[in-house]
């Protein structure tokens, strides 16, 4: 196990740079994963990382140890890609031992290591089998024991679960998280999938266009989004956001568009201004229906109703404006029935129009 330092880390192809001055710190055994869009940087740092991309500046370390020129053999790190990279004419076991030979160890070793992490990952009954006789869920298995079986300081995961259907990615995904549990091993986890990030790190890099936009735990990154692409890139559905503006009403402050107003939650009162632009989100799960004698927030008519099993999806519209709750599914309404609405106060979260900054955000 090891940390790993990303220092002021920048990769350009000529005159177009990709990653600029990336800064990032992952402890020994952490679950760190790099999430974001396509094109965000992400693939690219983890390369970088593992030493498949050659670093146009800053500096990179292993363990203490800066590895920015060492070639990827020596960085004690084993990576796992996305098509699975398994040699087609090998079978489980040979795959599993290929992975090993760089480091000459007895045969009775290699068996040892093989029968653990095959045991581990239950593959015994895979191993005479070669990669085109395996299911999608088994080839990811195998890539990641031969991963494994190097006893790597770092794991290095490139959306491993990508290419399998949804029933295997949350199967492989919980073996993911069991493995690291056991082992302890620093990992280094790259997704444009949010469940996964959410599910499995111990903290969510949140990358866009080469920079990275904030760090923290799954949950904050959630409740305390730093700007609006972060609020609207994590959860699902999206967070809904209305355009509003500012005023004064007596000595209290009304956030106001053309089809309802929100008063200013106290927490805010000072970082807002008379006039001030002001983006409010909300997400799904904080719109909820009046109870009886509750003074209505807005008035909203259901255009679609998804049922999802234990909660519904409503879409809504009140005036201009369209966005969507998110409901138990035995209170859902009807299509087409006009329904009264509030937003739980501690669910609301500004932003400056004009920055896109929070201003929740000390």
């Amino acid at each position: 196990m090891a940390s790993v330092n990303i220092s002021n880390v920048v990769k350009s192809y000529g005159a177009l740079t990709v990653v600029h001055g990336v800064d990032l710190e992952i402890g020994d055994g952490e679950f760190v994963v790099l999430l974001g869009p396509s094109g965000c940087g992400k693939t690219t740092t983890l390369r970088m990382v593992a030493g498949l991309e050659d670093i146009s500046g800053g500096e990179i370390s292993i363990g203490g140890h800066v590895v920015s020129d060492k070639p990827p053999k020596d960085r004690k790190i084993a990576m796992v890609f996305q098509n699975y990279a398994l040699y087609p004419h090998m079978t489980v076991r040979q795959n599993m031992e290929f992975a090993l030979r760089p480091q000459k160890l007895p045969k009775h070793d290699v068996d040892a290591k093989i029968s653990r992490i095959s045991s581990m990952l239950g593959l015994d009954p895979l191993l005479a089998r070669r990669p085109a006789q395996l299911s999608g869920g088994q080839r990811q298995r195998v890539a990641m024991a031969r991963a494994m079986v190097r006893t790597p300081e770092v794991f290095l995961f490139d959306e491993p679960l990508s290419n399998l259907d949804a029933k295997l990615r949350t199967q492989v995904r919980m073996e993911i998280a069991k493995l690291h549990k056991q082992l302890g091993t620093t990992v280094i986890y790259v997704t444009h999938d949010q469940v996964e990030a959410m599910t499995l790190a111990d903290k969510i890099v949140i990358m866009r266009d080469g920079r990275i936009e904030q760090i923290g735990k799954p949950e904050e990154v959630f409740l305390r989004p730093r700007n609006l692409f972060v609020a609207t890139f994590i959860g699902s559905p999206s967070m809904n956001l209305f355009k509003m503006t500012a005023k004064a009403v007596g000595n209290d402050v009304v956030l106001e568009c053309d089809d309802f107003s929100v008063p200013l939650p106290a927490r805010l009162r000072g970082r807002v201004h008379q006039g001030q632009a002001i983006t409010l989100g909300v997400r799904p799960s904080d719109i909820r229906l009046v109870a009886p004698g509750e003074q209505p927030l807005i008035t909203a008519k259901v255009e679609v109703v998804e049922y999802l099993g234990v909660e519904a999806l409503v879409d809504l519209r009140s005036g201009h404006q369209e966005f969507i709750g998110q409901m138990p599914a035995g209170s859902r309404p009807s299509v087409d029935t006009s329904i009264n609405l509030t937003f739980e106060p501690a669910g609301l979260h500004l932003f400056d129009s004009e920055t896109g900054n929070s201003l929740d955000l000390d």
